[in-house]
């Protein structure tokens, strides 16, 4: 698991590090104010639907069946079904993409109802960016299949490096503004054009793997009837999932202009850690499960979510008191130039604080949910969440009044722990883990305390180190004495976590 791990996070952390370069290009282009806003709702549009209709629902009833279908049936069985998905797939995404381009300015006023009510233009603006990037939803769809397939054959890498084009389609995009309207319309189409970039390489990586597809008739017959059984509830759960985000969305509309912006750049350093380890676990996981559940090999199917959790505590933590410590001034760092002043570097950062209090929880949900979708159900996961999302909106209404896009976001953190322990007690109830054991981790909290003196402590331990930073370019600085107190507190970390385990494993011999 650790080698998939690998290839998995490693690409997915190649993807947020361009994922980081474009949005030092975007903060310093559309900064935090009302160009931003109406891209990131034309940007957040697509992606909303990709998470219903793409990759949430679809790879949640998708990955087990086929993994299972290939194991059980053979590769031509698995042949004949991926190609019906495929055909089902293009069929719903073209009628959803034609009713969203006829009605493109009521999908906007959902969305965000209070977009523009203090601005001339804005609303126009994110409906004619919105009619550029829905189309994006086609093309992550295909793109999702081809992953899942490719995921379901053990083959993560292409997959996994897709995203990276994206990244790379908008930076070029940004550093050719000057044949766009405007810096949102070079946005708009930097999209589009990551989507269609993205389908070129999964085509390619299904060919050279000899993984085919044709699009037959749509049936509902077979493995396609047991995937639509389990999508049902799967959709649900991924709607459920987006009640929480359009509902970020939405309040944030009605918050003083560049709440949506403060929200999407404290998100983009919360989903470094949660796509390297979090989503590449969940990813990892999947198939594994739905292979052994298949075929009743329970234990190994145990073992599994045992050493996916595992990972999830240990990294988890320290991640999150280093967002904690660090936050605002890495976004200074990243972020502060341009455009982007030191409000939106406070405003940003004080979400990020509030999202880091969730993290551990947050990475071990997509594996959590792997050990109920990897045996087929989607149902369970959908009642935890259904009463978890209740508890998040509420407080998201109640904190957003005092704190605004921090409070946002700290509803998204009760929201997530409730989410979490809920799957967690679930798991143990029906076996699907094994038992907490409290005396391998009893040198975790001893680790974190650890980091957290240093953190604390952080400005002197490092200002022996002021008299050369002051020799490099301001930008270099900043990086430097991140990159310094990163080293030291994660050192910390890891140090005592490493020793304790070491007197731990002596102390069983003896």
């Amino acid at each position: 698991m650790l080698r998939r791990l690998s290839v998995i996070g490693g690409w997915t952390l190649v993807s947020r590090l361009f994922g980081f370069l474009r949005d030092l290009v975007m903060a310093s282009v559309l900064g935090a104010g009302l160009l931003a806003d109406a891209f990131l709702i034309a940007f957040r549009l697509p992606n909303h639907f990709r998470a219903i209709v793409a990759e949430g629902a679809f790879n949640a009833a998708f990955v087990p069946t086929y993994a299972a279908t290939l194991e059980r049936d053979g590769p031509e069985r698995a042949a004949r079904f991926r190609s019906q998905m495929l055909s089902w797939l293009m069929l719903v995404n073209l009628v959803l993409l034609a009713l969203a381009l006829i009605a493109t300015g009521w999908l906007v006023f959902l969305l965000a109802p209070g977009l523009g009510t203090g601005a001339e233009g804005v609303r126009d603006l994110a409906i004619d960016l919105t009619r550029i990037t829905f189309p994006y939803l086609l093309c992550m769809s295909v793109v999702t299949l081809m992953s899942g397939v490719l995921n379901a054959e053990r083959k993560f890498a292409a997959a996994a490096a897709a995203p990276v084009l994206l990244n790379v389609a908008m930076i070029a995009a940004f550093f050719s503004v000057q044949w766009f309207p405007d810096a949102a319309h070079a946005a708009a189409w930097g999209t589009l054009v990551g989507g269609v970039l993205q389908v070129i390489l999964l085509t390619a990586a299904v060919a050279r793997a000899g993984l085919g597809f044709s699009l037959p008739l749509p049936r509902r017959d077979g493995e396609v009837a047991l995937f639509f059984k389990r999508l049902g509830p799967a959709l649900l759960t991924a709607g459920v999932v987006q009640v929480a985000v359009f509902a970020d969305t939405i309040l944030a509309s009605f918050l003083p202009t560049g709440a949506l912006a403060h929200l999407a750049y404290a998100d983009r350093l919360y989903q470094l850690p949660l796509g390297v380890i979090g989503i590449a676990l969940g990813t990892a996981i999947l198939p594994e499960i739905g292979r052994d559940a298949g075929v009743g090999a329970e234990d190994k199917a145990r073992r599994v979510m045992d050493r996916g959790l595992r990972i999830c505590l240990i990294i988890g933590l320290p991640i999150a008191l280093a967002m904690a410590f660090l936050g605002e001034e890495a976004i200074r760092v990243l972020f502060q130039r341009g455009a982007f002043d030191a409000a939106a570097t406070a405003g940003s950062a004080a979400v990020l604080s509030a999202y880091a209090v969730a993290l551990p929880a947050a990475l071990a949900i997509r594996t959590l949910v792997a050990a109920f979708n990897g045996r087929g159900d989607m149902t369970t996961p959908l009642k935890a969440l259904a009463g978890a999302t209740v508890v998040n909106v509420a407080l998201k209404a109640l904190f957003s009044a005092d704190h605004g896009a921090a409070g946002l976001a700290m509803g998204t953190s009760a929201g997530v722990w409730i989410y979490a322990v809920t799957l967690y007690v679930l798991c143990r109830k029906r076996g699907y883990v094994s038992p907490f054991a409290v005396a391998d981790m009893v040198f975790v909290p001893l680790a974190a305390g650890s980091m957290v003196l240093v953190l604390w402590n952080i400005d002197l331990l490092v200002a022996p180190m002021l008299a050369f930073l002051s020799l490099l370019p301001v930008l270099a600085q900043g990086l430097v004495w991140l990159l310094s107190a990163a080293i030291l507190s994660f050192g910390a970390y890891f140090l005592v976590f490493a020793a304790g385990t070491i007197l731990l494993r002596w102390a069983k011999r003896g």
